[in-house]
């Protein structure tokens, strides 16, 4: 995607934060629609994402009841209704306004969804996340949803007296433990997603990264983690042929090192791999952070678009760091495959996907090659 870089300097390149009104970042700076760019580009410097000085429909649509309740003149419970009636069907009006484009523009295209974390554990959060799933896949844009379930996989290790058991940030995957690893991810896991898209009107069809060698991957040398894999490639054909006839593929993250040996693979990765195989337009990571922040304790320091050469900047000046370092590469790997654009975005915010996808301001991290 092609960017606008500021006049007096083609070589900006890190894209910045927003925080109280500003977005900061380093070097030269430039005053642009009533906001502040220090050495980057914003959502308002491509032609697909700009900023605007007002909050996108999708969150003034929470304040619509509250602001027509306190209308004045309106003197009886009935007038009361009708403003509020009023204010929530323009908005409505404007949501589908603001989508529009987007929609345009990504129907018919490939969108890797990773689902995990608290979207995965909040039924609320699930049934909205899967709302989604079935929005997009209703107007022609064709999500596949790979996913994990770390937390479901303690739970019934914990029922069969197995002891969870980590190593340097990996699940030690003893024969045992695989056993169970397998059977939660492409059992329930998998089907009970299958079983809530199919509920709200989607079609999905359950898959494991196993089933036909869909993710190929090799067992990591380290023999004291056991079953755990290192993705080396990803068989699309079978998830071609389901997202071309309209189906919702959900991959569960177990992939076949080639010989029918299940291995235990990062979801992350294994979103990653699929996206690239798949050449999709784009990667969504859901995580339980609101994206790549400048101030970790600071959720409003947000980084809304960022370049490859940006990201390498922030990870030598250690502001990407721990476990998001992963997923930056997971989405630099994805990018130097073929996938347009990747993004790291909060599962714990409700209809977040689709803010991300279909509004100007987005609510994650965008990161572009």
């Amino acid at each position: 995607k092609a960017h606008r870089t500021h006049p007096k300097s083609p070589d900006l390149h890190l894209a910045c934060f927003r925080s109280q009104g500003l977005i900061v970042g380093c070097g030269m700076s430039a005053s642009i629609q009533g906001t502040h760019l220090v050495g980057g580009i914003s959502r308002g410097w491509t032609p697909v994402r700009p900023i605007h000085r007002h909050n996108p429909p999708f969150l003034r649509a929470g304040r619509c009841l509250s602001q027509a309740l306190r209308c004045q003149g309106a003197s009886t419970a009935a007038e009361t209704i009708a403003k509020t009636e009023r204010f929530s069907a323009l908005d409505r009006v404007s949501i589908l306004s603001e989508a529009l484009p987007y929609l345009q523009r990504f129907r018919g295209k490939t969108v890797v969804i990773k689902y995990g974390g608290a979207a995965m554990k909040d039924p609320t959060l699930k049934a909205g996340v899967v709302a989604d799933l079935v929005l997009l896949a209703t107007v022609g844009i064709r999500p596949v949803l790979v996913h994990g379930g770390g937390p479901e996989i303690n739970i019934w290790l914990t029922k069969l007296g197995i002891e969870p058991n980590f190593k340097n940030g990996l699940r030690v995957t003893d024969e045992a433990t695989m056993d169970v690893v397998e059977m939660v991810l492409g059992g329930r896991v998998n089907k009970s997603l299958v079983t809530l898209i199919q509920q709200s009107g989607g079609r999905a069809v359950g898959l494991c990264g196993k089933d036909s060698d869909i993710i190929l991957a090799r067992q990591m040398v380290e023999k004291e983690i056991g079953f755990v894999g290192e993705v080396t490639g990803v068989r699309s054909d079978l998830i071609k042929t389901l997202v071309a006839d309209d189906y919702i593929p959900v991959v569960a993250s177990v992939a076949s090192n080639g010989a029918g040996q299940a291995l235990n693979v990062n979801a992350d990765t294994a979103a990653g791999e699929i996206a690239a195989a798949l050449q999709a337009e784009k990667l969504i990571l859901m995580t339980d952070v609101a994206g790549i922040l400048h101030d970790r304790n600071d959720p409003s320091s947000i980084y809304r678009v960022l370049t490859l050469r940006g990201c390498a900047e922030l990870v030598g000046q250690g502001i990407i760091a721990g476990g998001m370092i992963p997923k930056v590469d997971c989405c630099i790997r994805s990018l130097s495959q073929g996938v347009r654009a990747t993004h790291i975005i909060d599962g714990r915010q409700k209809h977040s996907l689709l803010m991300e996808l279909l509004t100007d301001e987005g609510v994650g991290t965008m990161i572009t090659g």
